[in-house]
């Protein structure tokens, strides 16, 4: 299942500022899986998101940094050590959830986005 959300406000500016950066609520906790990534849209963006526990959430870009695909949701989610961990679906390069780094690969990053959770909506940083 993918969930593709995308929120807006009844009064926007003509020409949105497209370097300015917000909290957008994405979707409720209750609507992840544990474990399990979920792809979002927000402010044009894609995202995934990935739900450790109902008070332990991720949002990192959803583009594989090495084949440009956006698929980084249906990732393997794991850890290595006591970092959680996210695995390309397409090459398996491991990825850091909190830091977007690539254990295999230094030069290879994914974009990653702060998360908090507010009224059981988790909302990103975009």
């Amino acid at each position: 299942m993918s969930l593709v959300i995308e929120r807006s406000t009844a009064i926007e500016p003509a020409e949105p500022d497209a370097s300015a950066t917000g909290w957008q609520r994405a979707c409720r906790v209750g609507d992840l899986e544990p474990s399990w990534g979920e792809a979002v849209l927000l402010r044009a963006k894609q995202i995934a998101l990935v739900l450790l526990s109902p008070r332990e959430v991720y949002a990192v870009e959803h583009r594989d940094p090495v084949t440009g695909s956006y698929v980084m949701a249906r990732g393997i989610v794991g850890s290595k050590g006591d970092r959680p961990t996210i695995a390309s679906p397409l090459h398996k390069q491991v990825y850091d959830l909190g830091t977007g780094e690539c254990f295999s690969h230094p030069e290879l990053a994914l974009g990653t986005f702060r998360t908090r959770i507010v009224g059981g909506f988790i909302e990103v940083e975009v």
